[in-house]
Parts: structure tokens; sequence; C-alpha cells
């Protein structure tokens, strides 16, 4: 036993401290991926900024937190899994500022027409389907709205949309405030646009107007020459309001790029596609009017002075009459009546003008501006009537006078 125990102890002990060895060696490995995964934990877990009040310092949480910390990483990835998955599920969802070039546009400018007393007509064209909003104001900084209301712009009206504004104050400068409300995204609005007109006045005082025809007819519009500047003059007059006598457009003369003039210079014109031919379909005829309103004097003006909008012949065709066949080559309709209520349709799109329910697309009306001068006149108390125009070609029509004064009415 004895011999046996000498023989065998000593392998015994050698194991021992072998298996010493190892176990120190492992306690020590271990020991070293705890610090190590204890380092990381307090490298990767910084947290926000502190949220005490002024602060700006970073807190570094302490390993008795790392429990927490670490159920706090799992709630934060599910969290963030489902909103991943809403995000997929319905598309990314883009803040209205970042959508700025998506917004709807006001395309031609604003203008006003057929003012009275105590109300007028607002116009303005979007780019597309969407809802016409406005704000209506006796001062242009719109603090006191007096009134809002809306119209749809559809594609049946080439998105033109026209309101009729009422309950004003007579002789008072009135500020409107238009946008466009995207149908298909209603958070979607377009920039303001902000008009102006002064409403006729309800006692006897003088009233400033302008009035002119003949827009556009072969001349287009040079914009190296200032483009249409008949309307900037008419504008530093600052009149109540314009009167149109007709041919708003010559439907039936095309413009061209360029006219060479008596000094040897060239007249450059801006020419669109419904421009460069006779307007024959409902979108030329549109494009007549929409080619106007490149203008930036003629938008200028629109946004100040209300406007009286009479028709003639060029709206449709030189001469026309009812009944009768374009006299002019070139036309694939021959129908008169035809042409005539494109026409028609058109002019009353794009015209701020008071429609007519008893007769649908009558163009004769009256606008009480003021006060006759005459005090006597039994026919024009205690309005004067401007009478504007017929649904024929004006030159079909005599002038009216008034029975009490020399002017006309």
């Amino acid at each position: 036993m004895q011999a046996w125990s000498v023989l065998t102890s000593p392998p015994i002990l050698e194991d021992r401290n072998a298996l010493d060895r190892r176990s120190r060696f492992a306690v020590a490995k271990s020991t070293a991926r705890k610090r190590e995964r204890l380092s990381r934990s307090c490298r990767t877990n910084v947290g926000p900024l502190s949220d005490d009040a002024g602060s700006f310092r970073r807190v570094i949480r302490k390993p008795d937190s790392i429990a927490t910390e670490r159920a706090l990483t799992r709630r934060r990835f599910l969290t963030a899994g489902a909103s991943s998955a809403a995000v997929a599920a319905v598309g990314i969802a883009r803040p209205a500022l970042s959508r700025a070039a998506d917004r709807p546009l006001i395309t031609h400018g604003v203008q006003s027409g057929d003012v009275s007393i105590d109300s007028g007509i607002i116009w303005a064209r979007a780019d597309r389907p969407s809802r016409m909003l406005v704000e209506v104001a006796t001062t242009d900084s719109f603090k006191n709205v007096r009134s809002a209301v809306f119209v749809d712009a559809l594609p049946e009206t080439d998105f033109t949309a026209k309101a009729l504004i009422e309950g004003l104050p007579a002789g008072q400068d009135v500020f409107y405030r238009i946008r466009f409300q995207d149908h298909s995204f209603p958070t979607l609005l377009s920039a303001p646009q902000i008009g102006r007109f002064r409403t006729a006045p309800s006692e006897r005082r003088n009233v400033s107007f302008v009035w002119s025809g003949d827009t556009a007819g072969g001349w287009g519009i040079d914009e190296a020459r200032g483009g249409m500047r008949t309307y900037a003059t008419m504008l530093k007059c600052r009149p109540d309001f314009f009167i149109h006598s007709g041919d708003h457009i010559y439907a039936d003369c095309p413009i061209q790029s360029e006219r060479k003039l008596p000094d040897g210079g060239v007249w450059k014109n801006i020419v669109t596609e419904e421009k460069s031919k006779i307007a024959q379909t409902l979108a030329e005829f549109r494009g007549n009017y929409k080619y106007n309103l490149l203008d930036k004097n003629l938008l200028a003006f629109n946004a100040e002075v209300p406007l009286l909008a009479q028709w003639d012949d060029h709206e449709v065709t030189n001469d026309w009459c009812p009944g009768e066949a374009p006299g002019w080559r070139g036309y694939v309709d021959k129908s008169m009546l035809t042409l005539a209520a494109r026409g028609c349709r058109a002019f009353h799109e794009f015209m701020p003008m008071r429609e007519t329910l008893a007769e649908a697309g009558r163009i004769y009306r009256r606008s009480l501006m003021a006060r006759c001068s005459t005090s006597s006149c039994s026919t024009c108390a205690p309005t004067a009537r401007l009478t504007a125009g017929m649904n024929l070609p004006r030159r079909s029509l005599g002038r009216r006078r008034c029975p009490g004064s020399n002017a006309s009415s």
C-alpha cells in the first residue's frame, strides 16, 4: 500500500495542479469576457441629452442599469419594427413643407369684375381639380376677414372658378386673398395671391374709369419691348373700373413668331400652340384667353382694377353672324352656331362676370356703378346703368343715350 501510494500519489497531485491551472485560466478568461461586455455596454449605452433644463451633457448609464437598458432596447426595437411596417404599408408621409413642389398653382393671376355697390365677382384658375378658397377683408392685413367662400375648379371649366362676394360696404377698398386646395391631397394649398377692387359709392361723387378693346390682334406679347404696356399705363391712372369693349381675343387671327416693322426692326411674339392657328375647338378658344394672361402688365392690372366685359366678333371670328358659314378658309366645322357656342363658353369661363340663370350664356347685363351726374334724370336715378353689350357683335348695336343728359349711359 505504501509503495502504491508512493507510486500513485505524484500523478494524482500532478493532475490536480493541472486542473487548478486550467480552472484559474477559465476563471480569468470568463472575468475578461465579463469586463469586455461591461466595457462594451458602457460604451454603447450612451444616453441622449439630459432632460434637465439647461443641461447639454451626455449621460453614461451605470452598469447596474444594463438589464433595464436591454429591456428598453428591445421595446424600442419592436416599436421601430412596427413603425417600419406601417410606413411600408402606407408609404412615407412627407410633411407639407417638403411637398411644396406638389402644391396647386394659380396659373393666370386673379381678377375681379361686375362690381356693384355691395358685391363683386372674383376669378382665378388652378392647374388641377381643386377648391378655390376666398377670404375677403377691407384691409390688406386680413386681420378682420369679413367673409370666406369656396368654389370648386373642375376640368369642365378648364379649372377656372368664379365667386360672387356680397354684403360689402359701399365705396370701400376690398381686398381678397385666394388659395387653391388640392382635391386629392386636401392638406396641400397653393401659395396665396391677393387682389383688390373698390365697390361703387352709394352717394353721389365722381368716379374714374378707363376703357379699351381689341387685344392681341396679330401683335402679341414682345417681352423685349415690355409686353402689353397699355395696361401698365392704364393702371397708373388708378381707375375705379375698366370697360373692355370687346375683342378680348382674336380667335381667327393666329400670331406669328416675328413681324417686321417699317423701320426694319422685328417684333418678336411669344407664341403658344393654341395661338399659332385659328381657334376652332374649345381648347383653342380657351388657349387664346390664356395667351393674354401670360403678360405681366395685364396680370398686375387685373389684380388691381375690376373689369366690365363686353364682347365683339373676334371672340368667335370676323364679322360672324348666326346661321351663316364662316367666310374664312381653314375651318373644319362649318357650323357657325357650334363655333359661337365654343367661343361663348370660353368667354364666360375666363371673364369675371355674373351668370344669369334665366338665360344661360347671356352677356348683356347692367352694372350699378354710380349715381347719375344729372339729378333731374328720371331714367337713370337713383343709379346710372352701364349696359355691357348684347350677345351679338357690337357693330350691330346702336348707342343708348341718357335722355336726361348729353352723356352716354
